[in-house]
């Protein structure tokens, strides 16, 4: 692992958990989870936490708690002030991803904001789109807290699974052998992000 990511995943614990738990609450809250990697963040916590850096259960807790407050947050902002943002020309390049998504929540209306936790564009925008188009809070909730707690529960552990494999591989093959599957795992998670968020652009 490289000296910057141990860097970081040494950083004093309540540093590691602010900091995963503002991504996650900002990607969720301000509607720019296209640009803000809350997913990334959470799975860097699980990373941290299989190094022992941090506590897996402290990680898990802050991740769902950001994922569930953030998305409240944005459907606030979208009850408020949804139309405005919507109709920004900076929209206009997500138009049909927002259509998209709107007609998803149309048609599912909760479902589509506990599935749409696991859609990075979806994640970003479906809090507020609830909000815009007035769903009962209550109902909201409900289907957020579901979500938020099973996409943290699940990301975080991927991240502790993963830092535990490069580990016991880092043990079995050394640090060089380790770094090669590391940067080969790297490459082939980017290049399926890459192709996942132009698929969502493009429907």
């Amino acid at each position: 692992m490289s000296a910057i990511i141990d860097h970081i995943l040494s950083a004093p614990t309540w540093t590691v958990l602010g900091l995963v738990g503002l991504v996650v609450f900002v990607e969720d809250a301000l509607f720019v989870g296209f640009v803000v990697p809350g997913e990334t963040a959470a799975i860097l916590g699980g990373v941290a936490a299989s190094f022992g850096h941090v506590p897996l259960a402290a990680v898990i807790a802050v991740v769902i708690v950001a994922a569930i407050v953030g998305d409240s947050v944005g459907y606030e902002v979208g009850r408020h002030i949804g139309p405005r943002i919507l109709s920004l020309k900076i929209m206009d390049r997500r138009r049909k991803s927002l259509d998209n998504a709107q007609d998803f929540l149309a048609r599912r209306g909760g479902v589509a904001v506990l599935l749409g936790r696991w859609t990075a564009f979806f994640r970003a925008v479906m809090p507020a789109l609830a909000g815009t188009v007035r769903m009962p809070y209550p109902k909201f909730l409900a289907f957020n807290a579901t979500g938020g707690i099973v996409w943290g529960a699940v990301v975080v552990t991927a991240g502790y699974l993963a830092g535990r494999s490069y580990a016991q591989v880092e043990k079995t093959m050394g640090r060089v052998g380790a770094l090669v599957i590391a940067g080969i795992v790297v490459v082939v998670v980017a290049v399926w992000q890459i192709r996942k968020r132009r698929n969502e652009v493009s429907e």
